[in-house]
């Protein structure tokens, strides 16, 4: 192995692909600035979902990567209990592709525990390597209240070779499942800094058709993302605006929700923004809000400040982690409408934006990445010993 790059066959279900370009763009960020350091080559297998009496394969690529999407069976309302069967038959029937036949691999890079670690590990049986699963965050902050998932979340944590998490937060909730604090290792996301910089301020501005204070939220429009809290909180700060970048199930609720409080004027739904197209809307704005109920690690807090633009967050596990200077923003005293339009209006009689881009310069992927590569050498030593 001396003198050649690790090879490694990344498996995830969160992974953009066909259809879904936004989707877990956070793990193809990490793995493309693991390969430019030209320590690895990879392999990407990312299984998509899809009705049972559909199922069918795609390929696309990341940078430095060829990427193989099997297709799995996903039941609507059953997938948790079917899902890490379902990952388990497309990985192993995917290892007879042309992009995966024939070739040799030193270890599995996973991510998500369950259902994706569960499947990983039956695919590391099958190659005869090592498996190191990366803990995202419901994975492990929400699927072991459930018995079934539980029982898996303990068996990847027991028989993987070691375990990654992106935030303090989660070692901790690891070690409180049962892991040996020796076998998890923080490594938290990064933030690309030449996508994310700063930039033309009043032309971003024009772009969106601001003309006072903005308020910006980043996230899908789902449940755990509390948009209703940053919508609520705009009838008391009647002088900004809100842009909330995102799509899913509870827009039609959302947008209801800001016509009756009589907002519909000021809260503006852009759909869903390519990541690469998020920079300038960070840019336009004056303050970056999520108001999450869980977290793994926010990549949205990173990427906002990158750009200069400072964040309140709310009061959840990992988000003090990112947030943890006065520069970076504020995190709310209290999850609630009140609690964020007092942190919105401290933060905006205090803004520095070079404080703010200066303080997300020190969260580039340089050190994830070495982070990685010691771990997996460290996993790859223990097994010839």
């Amino acid at each position: 192995m001396a003198g050649r790059p690790l090879r490694l066959l990344t498996f995830t279900s969160l992974f953009p692909g066909p259809g879904r370009p936004n989707h877990g763009v956070f793990v193809r960020n990490r793995l493309e600035h693991l390969l430019a350091t030209h320590s690895v080559e990879a392999a990407v297998l990312a299984p998509m979902p899809h009705p049972p009496w559909s199922l069918r394969d795609a390929e696309s690529a990341a940078r430095g990567a060829a990427v193989l999407h099997p297709g799995f069976a996903h039941v609507r309302g059953l997938g948790q209990w079917t899902a890490p069967l379902a990952l388990r038959r497309a990985a192993l029937r995917a290892l007879a592709h042309p992009l995966l036949a024939g070739r040799r691999f030193d270890l599995i890079d996973a991510h998500y525990l369950y259902p994706d670690g569960v499947a990983a590990l039956a695919l590391g049986r099958r190659l005869g390597i090592p498996v190191v699963v990366t803990a995202r965050g419901s994975d492990v902050t929400q699927m072991p209240d459930h018995a079934w998932p539980r029982r898996q979340v303990l068996r990847v944590i027991r028989e993987s070779a070691a375990l990654i998490a992106v935030s303090g937060g989660l070692r901790e909730r690891l070690i409180e499942l049962g892991a040996p604090a020796d076998k998890v290792t923080v490594l938290r996301n990064g933030v690309d800094l030449t996508r994310f910089r700063p930039a033309d301020r009043a032309a971003a501005r024009t772009a969106f058709g601001l003309d006072g204070p903005a308020l910006v939220s980043v996230g899908g429009l789902i449940a755990r993302k509390r948009h209703d809290l940053t919508i609520a909180a705009m009838a008391l700060l009647p002088e900004w605006r809100l842009l909330i970048a995102g799509e899913g199930p509870e827009r039609g609720r959302l947008e209801a929700l800001a016509a009756s409080r009589g907002l519909a004027g000021r809260v503006r739904f852009l759909g869903p923004l390519p990541h690469a197209e998020l920079a300038p809307l960070y840019t336009a704005a004056d303050i970056s809000v999520l108001a999450s109920e869980r977290e793994g690690w926010a990549n949205v807090l990173l990427e906002s400040m990158a750009c200069g633009t400072p964040v309140v967050a709310s009061r959840i596990p990992g988000n003090p982690e990112v947030v943890a200077a006065p520069a970076a923003g504020r995190i709310v005293a209290a999850n609630t409408p009140e609690g964020f339009a007092a942190a919105i209006r401290d933060l905006a009689a205090a803004t520095d934006r070079a404080a703010t881009r200066a303080y997300a310069e020190d969260f580039s992927w340089d050190a994830t990445s070495a982070g990685q590569i010691a771990v997996f050498h460290a996993v790859l030593a223990r097994g010839r010993a």
